[in-house]
Parts: structure tokens; C-alpha cells; sequence
């Protein structure tokens, strides 16, 4: 194994153990998920959604779910001095960024597995559209690791950490929110799935995701440096 993949996976590795050890992040994402949707539920008195509406819910609340996760990514390398060590390390510094995204996309899922079997319970007569679901949910969250990653390293030395991720994070999430939406709605629709213009979305959120990928791991040097 060569040293960078050797140090991806022991970044890697180092997360996931953390979290399953402290559940700092999932349990509160998964606790605002679900609230929210408790909140629509009885808020909307709706039964069922569908088509945009449904869309709008669930999308809505797995992004600022995930706010939650991407504020404390980068913590503990503030406070056990991991940056000291990634920039005495005989290795590409890119390789941080790529075990984080990695990390954050293992967290959003586990969300994802939490948070839309209760949408479906709460909300949805017909499930059959939750099987294509799972590639767009894997597409964004592909996109939002990689931007809320390269957002997180910049805001944790911060104080304003908690206020400064968000600010940033939401506008330049807007179009992966829009090609989210707009893949999933005709997904959720009344009278099963369709896939109108389902793979233009699909192209769209993987152009969001391999940009922000491509401009996080060419700057992120820069911002450890920084």
C-alpha cells in the first residue's frame, strides 16, 4: 500500500471510529431529521405528499440535517493538532480532503438510512420511487461532502464556526438543491415514479459534484497552509 493510500485510510478509519465511540454527529443529525419531519407532518396536516412538495420536504431536511455533521468535521483536527501533523507528514495534503469528503459521505448516508424510511412511513403512499432515489442521493451527497468539506476547513479555526458554515455552505449548495429536487420530484409523483428529464438532473448533479471535487482537492493545500 503506498503511503498516500496507507494515510487516506488511517484518516478514514480515524473518523469513523471517533464517531461510532462519541456519536457526537449522527445522532443529532438523525434527531433533526426526524423532528423536522414531525414538524411537517402536523404542520402541512398532510397525510401524504407528493411531486414537488415531497421533494421539497425531505431535500430540505436532510441539508440542514447535514449542516450539523459538516460543522464538527474538522474539530477534532483543531483540537488534537491533526493539522500539525498532515503538514509534517511526507504526504500529498490533498489526502485530508479526500478521507473528510469520504467520511461526510459515509455519515450522509447513514442519515439517509435513518431519515428516509421515516419520510416514506410519514409521507408516502407509494415507495416504488425510492429505488431510483438512492442514486440521487448518492450523486448529492457526493456534491455536498465535497463542498461542505472544503466550507468546514475554512471556517474551523473560526469562532464563528457554527454561523459561518452555514452562510456560506447554503448559497453555493442552491443548484445542487435544485437538480436534487428536480430529480427526485417526478420520483415521489402521484401514481408512481416517472423519470421526465430524470437523467438531465442527473448529469447536472454530476457536474456540480466533480467541480467542487476538482476545486477543493486543487486548494485545499492552500487553505491548510492558511
Amino acid at each position: 500500500m503506498t503511503p498516500s493510500r496507507a494515510a487516506f485510510v488511517a484518516i478514514l478509519a480515524k473518523d469513523l471510529r471517533s464517531e461510532l465511540r462519541t456519536l457526537q454527529s449522527l445522532p443529532a443529525m438523525a434527531l433533526f431529521a426526524v423532528t423536522t419531519f414531525v414538524v411537517f407532518r402536523f404542520g402541512l396536516d398532510r397525510t401524504s405528499l407528493s411531486g414537488s412538495l415531497a421533494s421539497g420536504v425531505i431535500w430540505a431536511t436532510l441539508l440542514f440535517a447535514a449542516v450539523l455533521g459538516i460543522n464538527r468535521l474538522f474539530v477534532a483536527e483543531r483540537e488534537e493538532g491533526g493539522f500539525d501533523a498532515i503538514r509534517l507528514a511526507p504526504i500529498d495534503r490533498s489526502i485530508l480532503f479526500a478521507a473528510k469528503v469520504t467520511a461526510l459521505v459515509v455519515y450522509l448516508l447513514a442519515l439517509e438510512l435513518v431519515a428516509v424510511p421515516i419520510f416514506a412511513i410519514f409521507f408516502l403512499e407509494d415507495a416504488d420511487g425510492l429505488g431510483p432515489l438512492a442514486l440521487v442521493l448518492l450523486l448529492t451527497d457526493l456534491g455536498l461532502a465535497a463542498t461542505g468539506t472544503l466550507i468546514s476547513s475554512m471556517a474551523v479555526n473560526s469562532r464563528a464556526r457554527d454561523l459561518l458554515v452555514p452562510l456560506v455552505l447554503l448559497p453555493l449548495a442552491v443548484p445542487l438543491m435544485i437538480a436534487a429536487t428536480g430529480a427526485t420530484e417526478p420520483l415521489l409523483s402521484l401514481g408512481g415514479p416517472s423519470y421526465d428529464r430524470f437523467g438531465t438532473w442527473l448529469t447536472v448533479l454530476g457536474l456540480y459534484d466533480l467541480v467542487f471535487g476538482l476545486v477543493g482537492y486543487a486548494v485545499f493545500d492552500f487553505l491548510l497552509e492558511d
